[in-house]
């Protein structure tokens, strides 16, 4: 078992997905506390055996460790992507209002 409770979730979805329902949505659903959504931005990465690039928008996701599995499943189900981007960040360290605040904000309702 991990030694921390707390995590940020990085995704990105193409810049023309309507980025804040999207943030909105695992909000409403108690799935993260926060989503920041971040400015559009040029990906370049390898797909499909070639160098491809796209306009995306990241969200950052902060959300208890708890919740991650159910987070995932609604990013899956929300994502136009096939292969979504899903990276778990723990959280070691944080002001303790704050992470207290994730804590009460990712409850499930």
């Amino acid at each position: 078992m991990s030694d921390y409770e707390y995590t940020v979730v990085l995704t990105t979805v193409p810049a023309d997905a309507d980025a804040g329902a999207f943030a909105h949505a695992l909000v409403e659903d108690h799935l993260a506390a926060c989503v920041n959504v971040l400015p559009a931005m040029e990906s370049v990465f390898r797909w499909e055996g070639r160098i491809d690039r796209a306009t995306e928008r990241q969200l950052l996701i902060k959300t208890a460790r708890a919740r991650v599995p159910a987070l995932w499943a609604r990013v899956r189900a929300l994502h136009a992507y096939d292969v979504p981007e899903f990276i778990v960040l723990p959280i070691v360290d944080g002001h303790a209002p704050y992470l207290q605040w994730i804590a009460a904000s990712t409850r499930p309702a």
